[in-house]
């Protein structure tokens, strides 16, 4: 993809991860970034890696909050004269636990951040995507299209941004802005750090992705970039697995 494929773009997503990868991505392609999360520190170190000459800038804020994430980014659209990309990354998969053991406060604290934080930052971008034919890419999960065990909240959560992609699609491609998804799994990041600590899981895991190995962040970032891109104008509704090949299994182990 070209350097200047996003020059006079805005675009603003999450500050860390994938997020990170991805602010860099569209940095160093031309875009003016805008990210936010909710730690200053965090946000200010992805600032202070961002490619040399580029526009990357780092604001606070809380996506579960609906006010607040609405006042952001209408904020970010009216300071930059625009908006052309809402990449809607923010997510946490804990707590842990089966529907059997999770309060109701662990379950919300999931949904309030993996489901509605995608619904409130939508909403909002959405008038100003329209002015300009924008889009919007869905960091969804691979556990959003098949279960995990223990990860009750977190499938159900994932699986409920896979089918609002779909319905953002449906509704907002007429409207000129599409609505895509990418479904990462296993990717090195804070996220899946406690997991990748256990050598039994890594060895699990390892055994099941085709490619042999976990995905790096600017592997997502690359798929997301592109779904943005011009070279995606026809692309809407989408879901990319970004997983090794982890998807294209049926379940059964290694028989042959």
């Amino acid at each position: 993809m070209a350097e200047n494929t996003f020059t006079g773009k805005v675009v603003t997503g999450g500050g860390s991860g994938i997020g990170a990868a991805t602010a860099h991505r569209f940095a160093a392609q031309g875009a003016t970034v805008v990210i936010i999360g909710r730690t200053q520190a965090k946000l200010d170190g992805v600032v202070a890696e961002a490619p040399t000459g580029s526009t990357l800038i780092a604001r606070v804020g809380d996506v579960s909050d609906e006010e607040g994430i609405s006042r952001l980014v209408n904020t970010v659209a009216h300071d930059h004269g625009r908006l052309d990309t809402l990449v809607n990354n923010a997510a946490t998969v804990e707590p842990l636990g089966t529907v059997s053991d999770m309060d109701a406060a662990g379950w919300r604290r999931v949904m309030s951040t993996d489901v509605d934080g995608v619904f409130y930052a939508s909403r909002a971008a959405l008038p100003h995507l329209r002015a300009v034919g924008g889009s919007i890419v869905n960091v969804g999960s691979a556990s959003g299209l098949g279960g995990d065990w223990g990860l009750a909240a977190y499938d159900a959560a994932k699986g409920a941004v896979t089918n609002l992609t779909n319905a953002m699609a449906l509704d907002h491609g007429a409207e000129g802005v599409r609505v895509n998804a990418v479904h990462p799994s296993m990717i090195s990041t804070d996220m899946t750090a406690g997991f990748l600590q256990s050598e039994a899981i890594v060895a699990a895991a390892l055994n099941r992705v085709p490619m042999r190995r976990f995905g790096e962040p600017a592997e997502t970032a690359a798929v997301i970039t592109f779904l943005a891109s011009p070279a995606a104008s026809y692309v809407n509704g989408a879901h990319i697995r970004v997983d090794g090949g982890l998807g294209a299994s049926n379940g059964n182990p290694h028989l042959a």
